[in-house]
C-alpha cells in the first residue's frame, strides 16, 4: 500500500513541477527550506543531548503556531530535562515559530516520502510526536509505528470539508490512526468523527484558539492608538483572501477608516494594486511607520505586516474575519473576539463552524453573504450600543471557554510519564 502511495505522490509532484519551479523562481516561497523537507538537517539546529528525550510538536501554519504557543512554552518549563523541537509547513509559520521558540529548534515538516521521515525521525528519536488538528501523514504515522515512537494528536478536530473525505478512505486511516496513544478532540463532533475513523484514545479537550492573548502592543497598534481621535469609525478587515477585498471596500461606509490584512504577505502587492486602480487614498503600513500621520476617514491602512493583525483589532469599531465571503472556509472570529469588538464574517465558515456556531447562539457574531454586508456594516455602526453588547457576549464566552491548553498540557505530562514509566 505505501510503495503505491509513494508512487502516486511522486507522480503528482512531478506532474506539478512547472508550476513550483516557477513559484521557486519567481519567490522564496517553496523555494526555503526544500532541503530540510528532503530530510537534510540544517545545521543551525540543535541536536539533542545523548539520551536527552526528545519531543516534536508540527504546527502548519501560523493559526496553528498561535494556538500552541503557550502549550509549547509551558511543555518546555514543565520538562527542564527533554528537548522541545517544533516544525512548519508554510513560511509564515516558520518565521513566527523561529522568533517564538529560537531558530535552533525550528524547522519545515518533512514532505512525505519514507527517505525525508526517517531521517528526521533518526536524528531527533522523539519520545513523542505531538500533531496539531488533523495533520495526518499516510508515510509520517506509518514510520513512527515502524519505529515505535508513539503520536498525540492535540486540538484534534476534522472540518465539514475534510469530513466526507475521511468516510470514504476511513478503511485507509483506521490502521493508521488506531495507534495514537492520545486523541485531543476541540469538540464532542470533532470527537465522534475521529472516533468513526479509527482514532484512538480520543478525549475532548476543547480548543486552544480560546487560549491565545495578546500579551503586548504590537508597535503599529500604539502608533495608530495615538493618530485615531476618538469617535472614528474603523473597520478592520482581517485575514482577507482574493475576490474579498473589493466586495469589502465597496461596502464599508465611506465615513469609516478601513484597516485591510490580507491573509498571505505574497498578495500585499496585489492587493496595493488594486487600491491603485480604484483611486483609493491608502497607505502602506510599512510607509506609514516611517512618518506616522492621522488618518482621515474613507481612507485604507494596509496592515502589509505578519504577526500585528491580532492586536490591530483592537481598534476596530467593527472587524470583518475573511476568507468567509469565498469558499474557504473562514478564520478564527476569536481574534477580536478577546476585544469585545464586534465580529462580522460571511457565509463560509465551514473551518470554524463550532466556533461560530456558539457566538452565533448567543448572538456575539453576525454573518451575512456578500450582498448584505453593506447593509449589516451600516446598522451595526448605526447602532453602538447593540454592536458593544455583542462584542461583550463574545469577548465573555471566548473567557469562558478558556483552558483547553491546562487540559492539554496535564493529558501531554501524564502520557510522558506513562511512557517514562514503560521505558523503565
Amino acid at each position: 500500500m505505501f510503495l503505491l502511495y509513494s508512487v502516486a505522490l511522486t507522480i503528482v509532484l512531478l506532474l506539478s513541477a512547472p508550476f513550483w519551479l516557477l513559484r521557486m523562481a519567481t519567490s522564496g516561497k517553496y523555494r526555503e527550506g526544500l532541503g530540510e523537507r528532503l530530510g537534510r538537517i540544517p545545521k543551525r539546529l540543535r541536536a539533542p543531548a545523548p539520551g536527552q528525550p526528545v519531543v516534536w510538536l508540527h504546527a502548519v501554519s501560523v493559526g496553528e503556531t498561535l494556538a500552541a504557543g503557550s502549550l509549547i512554552l509551558r511543555l518546555r518549563s514543565s520538562l527542564p530535562g527533554y528537548r522541545i523541537v517544533v516544525s512548519t509547513t508554510t513560511r509564515t509559520g516558520q518565521k513566527l515559530a523561529r522568533e517564538k521558540f529560537g531558530a535552533d529548534s525550528v524547522f519545515y515538516f518533512p514532505l512525505d516520502f519514507a527517505f525525508a521521515v526517517r531521517a528526521w525521525l533518526r536524528f531527533l528519536r522523539p519520545r513523542l510526536i505531538v500533531l496539531l488538528e488533523s495533520e495526518f501523514w499516510p508515510r509520517m504515522l506509518h514510520e513512527c509505528g515502524r519505529m515505535h515512537v508513539p503520536i498525540a494528536v492535540v486540538n484534534a478536530r476534522i472540518s465539514d470539508r475534510s469530513w466526507p473525505r475521511y468516510q470514504r478512505l476511513r478503511w485507509l486511516w483506521r490502521p493508521l490512526l488506531a495507534p495514537f496513544a492520545l486523541t485531543l478532540a476541540q469538540s464532542e463532533q470533532d470527537a465522534e468523527r475521529l472516533m468513526a475513523i479509527g482514532a484512538g484514545h480520543v478525549e475532548v479537550a476543547g480548543n486552544l484558539k480560546f487560549d491565545i492573548r495578546v500579551r503586548q502592543e504590537a508597535s503599529v497598534t500604539t502608533a495608530l492608538r495615538r493618530v485615531l481621535t476618538s469617535g472614528q469609525l474603523v473597520v478592520v478587515c482581517g485575514s482577507t483572501l482574493e475576490g474579498e477585498e473589493e466586495l469589502l471596500l465597496n461596502a464599508v461606509p465611506p465615513e469609516a477608516i478601513v484597516i485591510l490584512a490580507p491573509r498571505h504577505p505574497e498578495r500585499f502587492a496585489t492587493v496595493a494594486q488594486l487600491l491603485r486602480r480604484r483611486d483609493a487614498r491608502w497607505i502602506r503600513r510599512s510607509e506609514w511607520v516611517t512618518a506616522p500621520s492621522p488618518l482621515k476617514p474613507g481612507s485604507v491602512f494596509l496592515l502589509d505586516s505578519i504577526g500585528e493583525l491580532a492586536s490591530v483589532y483592537s481598534l476596530a469599531t467593527i472587524a470583518f474575519v475573511g476568507g468567509s465571503l469565498v469558499q474557504a472556509g473562514g478564520h478564527n472570529p476569536l481574534e477580536p473576539a478577546q476585544f469585545a469588538v464586534p465580529i462580522v464574517m460571511g457565509p463560509h465558515y465551514e473551518n470554524f463552524r463550532a466556533i461560530v456556531e456558539l457566538l452565533r447562539s448567543l448572538d456575539a457574531i453576525r454573518v451575512a453573504p456578500a450582498s448584505t454586508l453593506k447593509a449589516m456594516l451600516a446598522e451595526l455602526l448605526s447602532y453602538p450600543d447593540e454592536a458593544a453588547a455583542m462584542g461583550e457576549r463574545a469577548r465573555a464566552i471566548f473567557d469562558a471557554e478558556a483552558g483547553g491548553t491546562d487540559r492539554t498540557l496535564a493529558r501531554l505530562l501524564a502520557l510522558l510519564g506513562e511512557r517514562a514509566g514503560d521505558a523503565a
